[in-house]
Parts: structure tokens; sequence; C-alpha cells
């Protein structure tokens, strides 16, 4: 009896370990070394994002080992291993396991090893295969978690968020999107995509070792010639890496949270960028690229212009003739054009010195792609480019492109097209008769254009006289007038009266009007700004809750006069909102100017701002790390958009937990831009002689030395970032025992590995300890003194959503504590400002 006992008890553990393993090979996102994967298992990503196993194509004798999506249809498969090796779609017995030297091996039904990862593992080291949430499956060691291989390292023909298309110059490693061979045979196809190891870098696609395509070259913000690429930055935010001691350069893209997005080679050469939301059907295609014929790389041979809407296609540059008018004539283009006119340096028995007969001149061509192969020159203007381009005889064309600068090109000028909008400029060098050539046309051109003003004139004279007419009319009531410029990189720069407040838009032909709303209606909206519906008070003025005829709630910002400073807030508030649309930047809704009163209406956020709950011990635990990783990262978001992704290109200067304003799901907005500037796309540093901002959010060379830029934002971000972690502010807090503000108590904790003592205690059941980690690690880069040490905001987002290496933070050292204190003691009628609601400070220099 006892053995038959001892029978059933040995049956049912090996029974339960058998269910065990089945399941933890079905479910799991890990594979041990004793374990394997068969077909018709598969491993799921922790967060059911991914999966990974066996698959057969549709109408396919083959059989793959590959990673999809999980639970969107159709299936979309974004990695093969075995796609040069399939296996037979009746081996129903092949398998993935770990070999005995550390490898990811596939093998056949009878054991022969049809795909191996093929990398070396030291003997000693124990492995696993684990499919991460972001689609990369690694294997590495299950102790140290050194990665030994990565799907991410071996692209096939989808391009995921974190991944990288780039070049190793020291090892000679290419990461390339290779296209598939059919729709429903994953084997390598004809098209690659890769990018240029010229600097700056664009992206290629090759059919074959044939160029194909191009993007044109990246400016830090777009590619150049893409133009369209301004509505797509939104969706993919490109991040161009470079590591000159490891050799590396790379682009990769951040994720998106609000859904998932990818790009993707098909099999016929074109690319396109697909998303998909939670709820949706199916994939949508959000833009495509490569449309023939244009877009095919230099269609019209050298020297010529592609237009996609002329006939025909392709025409030579002005002072430029076809090579061969017959080929021309049949639609063959690609020999391309040549000069009419040689250059004066091309003509022997020339004197070709400065100033000696008729020189050669720039003819402008605007909205075009710019052609391929440019030398790149780091000039400070257009002029020294034009003239660098001028005393090289050799030099054919050159641009002056933001971000890139001085573009010079030599002998023929390949792939380019014209644009109907966008583009670049292009100079021309041209010999001096075709630039004066013939003199009736120019004339006529001229009259045209005369004639065209005189009209444009006449009609914005007429609707001028009506506007004031109206404004007359309907709004009597408006005493005064404040005049002041509208001025920033998007070509705004015009004389208004805010009296008709009448701002143009990003483009000078399409204007756009700002909602002027009557004050009485304001007044009875707030209940004549009762001091119960009083949500608080900034720097500037108070803010009210009212709620309009109609049942719309609204927040009412009334300037103060008693600052001094309430009509340049008023004009920063409504030029800088009013131009910007984003998720995470709050909503102005109109304004109201009547006498002396400037009112700016905005969205209204019931759950107000994020320091009501994050400095509150009874709504704090609202605040679960869910939300708050949430909030870090629609903040961090906005900033970018801020930074690189709007038309007028803002640094907030006042970024702090009470600017943070939360909708009815706690989604976060970055709000009062009364302290904001506009700045170039090529500027680094910006000086003011008034510094203005909030104590303990101050990056240390503005609040000394009046200096301010993207990384001036950083800064403040990386006080956020720690203040939400701790749920302690910034200002106020002081650890006794070795005289340290949040700051350096972040970075003790921190470097001495524990990071998540700094957390606040009431996260204690939601938190995540790799991301509190990496936050608290991403707030300490943030915060170093030196802003070149800080990183910009789109490595900011890159880091914390992705498990990317950080350098290491140094120790802050910079207090604010002190600089007050010497500050204070300076000047006796040196004026601070520290309030509940905004604590702002404005210094006289």
């Amino acid at each position: 009896m006892g053995f038959c006992q001892a029978w059933k008890i040995l049956l049912i553990s090996l029974l339960s370990y058998c269910i065990v393993q089945s399941y933890y090979c079905n479910a799991s996102d890990t594979i041990l070394q004793s374990q394997e994967l068969l077909v018709g298992d598969t491993l799921t990503s922790a967060s059911q994002v991914f999966e990974f196993g066996f698959f057969s194509p549709a109408n396919s004798s083959k059989t793959y080992l590959g990673i999809w999506f999980k639970n969107i249809p159709p299936r979309k498969v974004v990695w093969v291993a075995n796609r040069e090796s399939p296996l037979n779609v009746s081996d129903s017995t092949a398998s993935l396991s770990i070999s005995k030297n550390g490898n990811l091996v596939i093998l056949d039904g009878v054991q022969n090893v049809i795909w191996s990862s093929n990398v070396f593992v030291p003997t000693n080291n124990t492995v696993e295969v684990v499919l991460l949430d972001s689609g990369n499956l690694v294997l590495k060691d299950n102790i140290s978690g050194q990665c030994f291989f990565e799907s991410f390292d071996y692209p096939c023909d989808t391009f995921l968020p974190g991944m990288k298309i780039g070049f190793n110059r020291i090892t000679g490693k290419r990461w390339l999107l290779s296209s598939w061979h059919k729709e429903n045979d994953p084997s390598p196809g004809n098209f690659s995509v890769g990018i240029s190891e010229q600097l700056p870098s664009q992206f290629f696609i090759w059919n074959k070792s044939t160029p194909y395509y191009r993007t044109g070259e990246w400016n830090g913000l777009k590619f150049i010639g893409l133009p369209y690429i301004d509505s797509a930055a939104y969706i993919v935010q490109f991040v161009f890496q470079q590591d000159f001691q490891q050799g590396t350069a790379y682009f990769t893209f951040l994720p998106n949270t609000s859904f998932l997005t990818l790009v993707e080679l098909q099999s016929t050469g074109s690319v396109q960028v697909v998303q998909w939301t939670d709820g949706a059907p199916a994939w949508e295609v959000y833009a495509k690229m490569v449309h023939p014929p244009c877009d095919i790389y230099n269609t019209c041979g050298p020297s010529a212009i592609c237009s996609k809407n002329k006939y025909p296609t392709c025409s030579c540059l002005r002072g430029f003739v076809p090579r061969s008018s017959d080929e021309w004539s049949r639609g063959n283009w690609t020999g391309g054009c040549v000069r009419r006119t040689k250059l004066l340096c091309q003509r022997k028995g020339i004197n070709t010195s400065p100033g000696v007969g008729q020189q050669d001149g720039f003819l402008k061509f605007s909205g075009l792609k710019l052609p391929d192969l440019a030398a790149i020159f780091r000039l400070d203007s257009a002029s020294e480019c034009e003239r660098l381009c001028l005393n090289n005889f050799s030099c054919t064309a050159y641009a002056y492109v933001a971000g890139i600068r001085c573009m010079v090109w030599s002998g023929d000028l390949l792939d380019m097209q014209d644009y109907s909008y966008s583009g670049e400029d292009l100079f021309l060098r041209l010999a001096y008769s075709e630039l004066v050539f013939p003199g009736k046309r120019k004339l006529k051109r001229a009259l045209i254009i005369c004639s065209a003003v005189f009209s444009s004139l006449l009609l914005g004279i007429a609707l001028y006289c009506l506007l004031k007419n109206k404004i007359y009319q309907t709004g009597q009531k408006r005493k005064g007038t404040i005049s002041f410029r509208i001025s920033d990189s998007c070509n705004i720069s015009k004389e208004y009266a805010l009296e008709s407040f009448w701002i143009g838009n990003l483009k000078k032909e399409d204007p756009v009007e700002l909602p002027l709303i009557e004050f009485e209606l304001i007044a009875a909206a707030t209940n004549n700004f009762k001091l119960d519906n009083k949500l608080g008070e900034g720097g500037f003025g108070p803010v009210f809750k009212g709620k309009l005829k109609g049942g719309q709630e609204i927040a009412v910002k009334r300037l103060s006069n008693r600052t001094g400073q309430g009509i340049e807030e008023f004009k920063n508030e409504i030029v800088l909102i009013s131009k910007l649309q984003h998720r995470n930047l709050v909503r102005l809704l109109g304004c109201c100017i009547e006498g002396e009163e400037l009112l700016i209406i905005y969205e209204y956020m019931p759950n107000r701002s994020l320091d009501k709950f994050l400095f509150d011990i009874s709504q704090k635990e609202l605040l679960d790390w869910p939300k708050r990783f949430n909030i870090i990262q629609g903040v961090a978001r906005g900033l970018l958009y801020l930074h690189r992704d709007s038309c007028l290109n803002i640094i907030h200067r006042d970024l702090k937990v009470s600017n943070i304003l939360l909708d009815e799901e706690m989604n976060p907005k970055i709000s009062d831009f009364g302290l904001a500037r506009t700045f170039q796309k090529q500027q680094q540093l910006v000086h003011t002689h008034r510094v203005a901002g909030t104590y303990g959010y101050m990056s240390p060379e503005y609040a000394l030395r009046g200096v301010f830029s993207e990384k001036s934002d950083v800064f403040s971000f990386g006080v956020l970032l720690l203040e939400i972690i701790s749920g302690k502010k910034n200002s106020s807090f002081h650890y006794v025992e070795e005289n340290l503000n949040l700051l350096n108590y972040a970075w003790k904790l921190w470097s001495e590995q524990r990071g998540l003592d700094f957390m606040d205690g009431t996260l204690i059941n939601s938190f995540s300890p790799e991301e509190i980690t990496r936050c608290l690690h991403v707030g300490l880069l943030c915060v170093q003194e030196c802003p070149r040490d800080r990183p910009t905001m789109a490595a900011i987002i890159l880091m914390l959503n992705s498990e990317m290496k950080c350098s290491t933070p140094k120790q802050p050292t910079f207090k604010f504590e002190t600089y007050l204190d010497l500050a204070g003691s300076a000047k006796d009628n040196d004026k601070y400002s520290v309030n509940e609601f905004s604590a702002s400070l404005s210094q006289g220099r």
C-alpha cells in the first residue's frame, strides 16, 4: 500500500511539473536554459504587447520563428529569426532552445541546427531569453544582466521605437532595414534602408546597391527633403545619436504612449508609417513615402528638376539645356542637362581675378529638395557661404539651411525636386550672360510683380477700412489701445492695436483672429470675480473659475497692473499659446480688453494644479505611481514640442509644479507662458537683463548670469521630476543631518544605491522599482550644474521609455538658497516675490 501511495505522489508531481512547464512556455516572457519553445508555443511580453513563436505566412509552405503584435488583427510580424533558412510547414516537431554554448538555436525535427544567434557567450554564464515590451528579444545573463544578443541588432523590415538604424565606423557593423521578398515570403528582398555615413546623415533606400530614394539631410529637427515631416513630427519623433568614442551614429525614434507606431519597408521599396490606436479595427497608414516618379533617386538626371504637378515632369535648370535633345523629347531624362554658357572660371584665357570683367553670379531657386552630395561648412551667415562658393572655382551652387548651415556643391547637381510648398532655397552659380538676358522677359516679370503688389495694396487698404469700421461699431467701449510688435521665428512681424487684436497665423496668407470676449460676459461668468471663485494667484494676478451662459466652464486670469509686467505677460500669453496646439499644453479660448482690464480665458482644468495633490498629505495618495509617471511623460512631451516641434520654438522659463494643470483624467497640461521667450532654431544661448523665474527651479546659469536656453527648462524639469518622485518641495526640503537640499539628498541616496528610499512613501503599493530608479537617474542628469551635461528633452523621453544606458550624473553643487542670500544683500532695492501659487523672482540687473 505504501508503494502504491508513493507512485501516486510521484505521478502527481510529474504531472504538476508538466502543467507548470507547459503554462510557463505558453504564457511567460522568458525561456531558461533547461526549457524549449515548441511549434504552437509562444512567449508573451510582460504587458501583453508582443508575442514570439513559430508561424507560417498566408499561402506559404514554410515555417518561421518571429515576433508579432499580440491581439492586433491582422497579424503584423516585425522580426523573423530564420528568414533565410525556413522550416517546412510539415515539421511540427521543430523547437527553439538555448544550446550548450549559450546560443539561441532552432532545431528541426531531426535535431539539425537550422538557425543560431551565433554570438560568444562565456562558458560560466547562465543565460535566459526574454521578450521585452519594446519588441526586443534579448539573450542575457540572468544574474548580471549582460546582453549577448538582441533582435534589435538585426532588424528586418520593421523599424520599432527604440530600435537603431545606423552604423559603427570602428567595427563596420550597419543596422539596416531589409524588405521581405514578397508579402508572404520573409526572405531578404531587393530593398534596404540605412543612413549615409556622410554627416549630417540622411535616410537612404537602396535597390540592391543602387540609391533608390533619400530623405534629405537631418538638420536636428527634420529631414530637409521631407516637406511634410512637420505634420508627422508628432507621431514619429526621430532622435539622432552619435558617440565618437564608440564610433556609432544612428537614428532611433521615441515611443508614443497614446498609440502604437512603426515604420515599415515594403517589398516594393515603399516606406510607410502606420499606427494602431486601442480599439481600432485595424492598422492605419499615417504617412507614405516614395511616390514615383519624382521621389525616385535622380529621375531627371544631373542639373534638372523633377516636378510632380507639371508636364513635362523634368525640366533643366535655368542656364542649362538637355544633354541629348532626342532622348529628352522621348521622355528619357536620365542623361540630365549641361550648361549652356560656361562659367567665367571655366573659360580658357579669361582673367578670373575678382573684380575683372563680368563676374559669375547666383540665381535663387525656392522650394526645392536640395541636391545630394553637399559639402558642409560651419559658417555663421549666408553671405559667408556665398563668398566661399564664389571664391571656389569648383563650386556650382550653395544653400544656407538652419541647423546645417553652409551647404556647397561642386560638379553635377543630383536628385532635385520642386515642391509646391515648403522646401529649401538653392543658389545656382551662373555665367553673367545667363543672369541678365533676355532683358524683355525680366522687364515683363517686373511689371507683373508691380501690378500684383499695387492690387494687393489697394485690397489691403479696403479690408483695413472695413475692419476699422466694424471694430468702431462693436467696440466703442474700449477706450485705451496698447500697441506692441509681434515678432518671432515664424515670420509674424506686424504692428497691431490690441483693441482689434488681429494676430497673423503661421502663414501670412492665412490670418487667424483670436476670439474677443465681452467684459460683461466674463464678469457674469465669475460672479463679478467673487473670492469664492478664486482658484489661486500667480505673480501677475489672480485666476478665477467661471461658467459661461452655455454651461462651459472656464478659467480667467486677471492681469494685475500693480506688477508692472501685466502687459508683457498678456502679450506673451496671447501670442504664444494661441499658436500652440498640443495635448499637454493648456488651451487658450480667448481674451478680453476693457479699459485697463486685461483678461485671458483658458479651458478649465477640474483637478486644478499638480501641487494641490502632490504636496497635500490628504490628497497625494490619489497620485499613484502610474499617474505620476504619466504626468512626467506628458510634461516631457509638452516641453519637447515647445523646444523643437512647434513653429515658435519656445523656452518656458517658469516650469514648476503649480504650472502643471490636470484635466479630469489627471493628464498634465503645461500652463502660464507669461515669462516664455521664443528663440531661433540655430540659437544656443539667450541673454536677458531681467531675471525672472521661480525659487528652487531656476538653473544656475540663468539665476547668476541671466543666460537661458533649452537646458534651463531641462533643469526645471529635473527639479519637477524629483519633486514628483519624492512628494517633497525643493524650496522647503532640508536634510538637517548633512545640510542637504532636495537635489543633493537625491544624489546622496542614488550614489549609495538607495534610490528607492527617495520615493514618496504613499507609492509603496503602486511603484515600479525600475521606473522609479530610471526617473531618479534622469532627474539628476537634468539638474547638472553645467548646461552641456544636461540631456535634451528628446534624449530625456528616450531615456524614460527605454533601457538605454545613461551617463553618470555629477553631484549637484548649486544651492539657490546661497544665491538668494548673496543677491538679497547686494542691493537694498532688489525685490523678490514668493507666492503660494506662483513663486517668482524678479531682479533688475
